[in-house]
């Protein structure tokens, strides 16, 4: 069974249709790509699989559970994490408690421990800063636990988003864009840190993005979308000269 099933994806704003018949099976451990020009429909998909948007059609399955119609919050409960391709910390919190927030939706007290201070609420808050801090480790984060996530230089501030995502202990795990706004030798060190992600944490990925080095060099398949209709689905070498593919980024036909 695949990790992620989504069949006859449609979703419509106002009459436009930003996604059209969108189908992907994803089994555990791939990492896939999607791909396409500005406005082709990538970050609905992702949002829809999150739970922002409500599809107008189609399914879309975890472990053979349907997700259309739950919440963002019961969907990360599921599974399911991501990123976002404006970074989206907690400006003025620290790093710690920047990943501490992700642990929230599995806590183990009530709203009255909470308020008093008694009961499981000491041991569990104990709890979620060791984790935390032990997730921080792990990414060579921790010697900035106290420093404002704002402070962080923004290769480090992507290492948090991806760090407090993963906190949620997620199945799957989106990447809108994660190169967006790095240089050539940050873009290779985010492909090794890609596939570190992934090895490390056993976690499934599907990663949106326009780089095409990036993709090309980490991808295992790609799925290209334009106007919000599948063009081409397939490895990276076919992917790369597909006449579809290239008349969708250079905008004019491409003889074969």
């Amino acid at each position: 069974m695949p990790l992620l099933k989504i069949e006859k994806l449609t979703h419509r704003f106002a009459g436009l249709c930003a996604v059209s018949d969108f189908n992907l099976a994803v089994d555990p451990h791939e990492l896939i790509g999607i791909i396409g020009p500005n406005g082709a429909g990538k970050t609905t998909v992702f949002n829809l699989i999150t739970g922002v948007y409500r599809a107008s059609e189609g399914g879309i399955r975890l472990d053979g559970q349907e997700l259309v119609g739950l919440t963002p919050h019961q969907i990360t409960t599921r599974g399911i994490a991501r990123t976002f391709q404006n970074i989206r910390l907690f400006r003025e919190l620290s790093v710690l408690d920047n990943v501490r927030t992700a642990h929230y939706g599995r806590i183990n007290y009530s709203p009255v421990e909470a308020l008093l201070h008694i009961g499981r609420f000491c041991a569990e808050e104990r709890r979620i800063t060791n984790q935390a801090l032990d997730l921080l480790a792990v990414f060579k984060l921790d010697n900035l636990a106290g420093e404002k996530a704002k402070n962080l230089p923004y290769g480090l501030q992507r290492r948090l988003e991806i760090a407090r995502a993963l906190a949620t202990e997620p199945k799957l795990l989106l990447l809108d864009e994660p190169a967006a706004g790095m240089n050539p030798n940050e873009i290779i060190q985010l492909m090794e840190f890609i596939s570190w992600i992934r090895k490390t944490f056993s976690v499934t990925i599907i990663l949106i993005e326009h780089q095409m080095r990036l993709v090309m060099g980490i991808c295992e398949r790609l799925v290209v979308l334009d106007f919000g209709a599948t063009i081409a689905t397939g490895l990276p070498a076919e992917i790369q000269n597909n006449p579809k593919v290239l008349e969708a980024y250079l905008g004019e036909e491409v003889a074969v």
